[in-house]
């Protein structure tokens, strides 16, 4: 018998009892919907986190120095002229020192929120973009001038979406003038990256209770110069504190790296359970397969007493067993396809089922009823043709 005709009296079967057959395909489907769905949404969520990363600036380095006294310390000239000598691996540094809890008022409102000194690379650095107005000057920071730069939430909290450019506000009880309103980033929501105050460090410096700088925030010449800007720095802090538990450097990208792996593997875990499904389908079609080898062994002996070989018996079996699978495979794909995109939809995703996993996924489930069928087809084909005849 050609394949063509095994396939075809394996569609032919698997029609006779579409009750039977749907349910001998159903672990496969789940199986295959699962994968796809789980591989789908993961992938959407990794492309997420990645823009996320993105907007942050991937070549961007974070350092943190905790003052140790004496001569054993860094300041900002010092970060300034290391950056200076090391162009090649860095394009830009800024001092950043925080108040936590700052209170912000206007005439009519007032919010507790934190409040960042940077200077005036800070913008190219982290990838900010001005809805209006200007970012801090090289003058605001010389002359600790009191000038704000502001998130779209804080300008729709104190002034109403629109109205913040100009405005006056006060920040610990110092009045500031906003010179600029950032491009809205998240809805305007509390404990998003649109809940932001930018102010000259050095006026920070000088509101603050120390007047120690603890964080600076680098950007290197390039991506994949990153690591290398990393060591350099590391090498230089430790030069001049001594200790590397004074000093903390971390970039973006190792951050980035480090949640992909995470996810990464997270992923490879949610597949394996899924894959449960696919060998509970492959269990469920051998066992079906085994009840079609006794109903059918009349047919069986008929078969071989007019030449049929046992290869014959095993292959067509085998084929049978792999439409089985094949079938249920192509409707867990268009199952998990949908769903995939309805639950990235629901989750705020873009989910796209990838070829790759649809191959796989078919693929595998094949692969899963061609090997749980060779077990039956085996057995039908060892059967002795005249003990198969008089089978009732």
């Amino acid at each position: 018998m050609t394949l063509k005709k095994s396939f075809a009296l394996a569609l032919k079967n698997l029609m006779f009892d579409k009750m039977r057959s749907l349910l001998t395909m159903l672990g496969i489907i789940i199986g295959v919907a699962a994968v796809i769905i789980l591989i789908s949404l993961m992938n959407g969520m990794m492309d997420l986190m990645n823009s996320e990363f993105a907007k942050l600036g991937t070549d961007s380095i974070n350092i943190t120095v905790t003052d140790r006294g004496g001569s054993r310390t860094v300041d900002e000239n010092d970060m300034y002229n290391f950056a200076e000598e090391n162009g090649e691996y860095l394009k830009a540094i800024s001092p950043t020192t925080t108040l936590p809890s700052a209170t912000v008022k206007t005439l009519d409102e007032d919010l507790k929120t934190s409040v960042t000194g940077v200077d005036e690379q800070y913008m190219g650095i982290k990838v900010l973009e001005l809805e209006k107005g200007r970012f801090l000057h090289f003058s605001d920071i010389s002359r600790k001038q009191k000038v704000c730069v502001i998130g779209t939430y804080i300008e729709k909290e104190l002034f109403g979406r629109g109205n913040g450019l100009g405005q006056n506000l006060k920040i610990n009880g110092k009045s500031f003038k906003v010179v600029g309103v950032l491009t809205e980033e998240a809805d305007s929501e509390s404990g998003g990256q649109d809940e932001v105050i930018y102010i000259p460090y050095t006026t920070a410096v000088s509101m603050s209770q120390s007047g120690f700088i603890p964080a600076y925030t680098a950007q290197a010449v390039s991506d994949d110069l990153v690591d290398s800007a990393v060591v350099k720095i590391k090498r230089y802090l430790d030069n001049k504190l001594g200790d590397s538990d004074y000093y903390s450097v971390i970039s973006v990208k190792q951050v980035m790296d480090m949640v992909n792996t995470m996810t990464g593997t997270m992923e490879t875990l949610l597949i394996c359970i899924a894959a449960i499904s696919l060998l509970v389908g492959g269990i469920g079609i051998m066992n079906i397969m085994l009840v079609s080898v006794t109903e059918r062994t009349r047919e069986i002996g008929i078969r071989k007493s007019l030449g049929a070989k046992n290869r014959d018996i095993k292959s067509q079996f085998v084929i049978e067993a792999g439409t089985v699978s094949g079938v249920g495979g192509i409707i867990g794909i268009i199952v998990g396809s949908i769903l995939a995109v309805v639950f990235g939809s629901l989750m705020g995703l873009k989910t796209v089922p990838s070829f790759s996993a649809i191959a796989i996924a078919f693929g595998v489930s094949v692969a899963i009823g061609i090997l749980f069928g060779y077990l039956p087809a085996k057995n039908a084909a060892n059967l002795n043709p005249i003990d198969a005849l008089r089978h009732e």
